[in-house]
């Protein structure tokens, strides 16, 4: 199973947010070049996530975003599910509708293993994502032309603790 890249770069944001300081509010722009993906597609994701309420985020001037309390507490599994959904893996109902759907046994076969996928991601959490050695990584990303965030004689940078 292959996520689709709007997962893909929503799950990076949220580990981005993960690492963030407390009271660090960091903005859709400075996360895409951070992350190195295009801006309109973090943007889209910052506003899913948001409505999944991932996400707290102010517009204008002194806004930004940071990861909310449920944010912090969600499982990857569930983060997935509701960025992906559960529809079929297979196209049964694409146009033309495939003609093996009435009588086939692949459609549930798959989505059993649909669910499997999803639940082994429901045992991870976002806390566990940006534990060492991926926090201090995250921490070191850098927007275009700004200095690193964090850097290696910091206590902290092997533990993958936040900055405070």
């Amino acid at each position: 199973m292959r996520l689709t890249a709007f997962t893909d770069i929503s799950l990076r944001i949220v580990m981005r947010l993960a690492v963030a300081g407390e009271g660090e509010l960091l903005t859709t722009r400075v996360v895409a070049d951070m992350l190195a993906v295009p801006y309109t597609h973090a943007a889209k994701a910052v506003a899913r996530l948001s409505e999944l309420g991932l996400v707290e985020a102010r517009r204008g001037r002194g806004g930004g975003m940071r990861l909310s309390a449920a944010g912090r507490r969600a499982s990857v599994g569930g983060i997935v599910r509701a960025l992906e959904g559960t529809d079929d893996v297979v196209g049964c109902e694409d146009d033309p509708p495939c003609p093996l759907r009435a009588a086939c046994r692949l459609r549930a076969a798959l989505r059993q293993a649909q669910e499997a996928f999803y639940a082994s991601l429901d045992a991870v959490t976002v806390g566990s994502l940006v534990a060492a050695p991926t926090g201090p990584v995250l921490l070191s990303l850098t927007s275009a032309g700004e200095p690193p965030l964090r850097r290696p004689d910091d206590p902290r940078w092997e533990s993958g603790e936040p900055a405070s």
